[in-house]
Parts: structure tokens; sequence; C-alpha cells
């Protein structure tokens, strides 16, 4: 009975923590954004969540969707807690010091996760009210 009921809320629980990983990533991008030489950080979200689902997150069957947004980090550690690689943001503007922080994107990406972070809560409830709903015979 647990396993089912683990197994029914499974995808939105590890949407919520990769959202999680992901927007702490984003804010470190943007308190960042004059620090010389920092390099704009992020996950390639669909890719690691079919990898979390289907392998516990196994970094190894994760690919960009496309090699021109972003790279694979180069240091040997550069990954989340549950093994999802962290990548680099393509250059879009240059800039003189080597940062590749772009703030407008990286605002765009903050509030667009933390939307779907949102939705994602509100998607947990409503499971939530409709398993209690079954249990009161509602």
């Amino acid at each position: 009975m647990i396993g089912k009921l683990d197994d029914y809320m499974r995808f939105n629980e590890t949407a919520l923590s990769l959202r999680s990983q992901r927007q702490e990533l984003l804010a470190s991008n943007i308190a960042n954004a004059d620090t010389p030489n920092y390099k704009a950080r992020d996950i390639d979200f669909a890719s690691a969540l079919k990898g979390a689902l289907a392998g516990g997150g196994n970094a190894g069957a994760l690919a960009t969707t496309d090699t021109s947004h972003m790279a694979r980090g180069k240091a040997t550690g550069d990954t989340l807690a549950n093994g999802t690689p962290v990548l680099y943001r393509g250059v879009s503007q240059g800039s003189v010091d080597g940062n590749t922080v772009d703030m407008d994107v990286e605002r765009n990406q903050f509030a667009d996760n933390a939307l779907r972070y949102e939705a994602g809560i509100m998607m947990i409830n409503s499971q939530i009210k409709g398993l209690l709903a079954a249990i009161q015979g509602q």
C-alpha cells in the first residue's frame, strides 16, 4: 500500500526536488553576476527529471538538449546531490572580466522556475486532497 502511494507521489516529489536545486543554482548565478570569471550554471531539467525517474538520478544517462545552449561542466565533482550534472550556459554576450552571467536570462529563468515550483506544490496539494477525499469516502 505504501509503495503504491510512493509511486503515486514520486513524479511531483522528484520534480519539486529538482526545481529546488535548480533555483539554488540560478540564485547563485544572480549573486555572482559581478564576480570576475564566474561561469553561469544550470541543469537540463527535462533530462534530469527523466534520469531521476528512470534510474534514481543516473548522471551518465543525461544529455544536453542543444549543444549551443549548454556544455557539460568540466569539473569532475560538478554534479547535484542526486548525480545530475551541472552545465555551463553558453555565452550570449561576452564581458571583459570573463563573467558569463546575463542578468536578463537569469531573472527570467529564476521567475519561470519559481512559477513551475509553485505549480508543483499545487499539484501535490491536489493529490493529497484527492487521497483524503477517497479515504473519507466523499
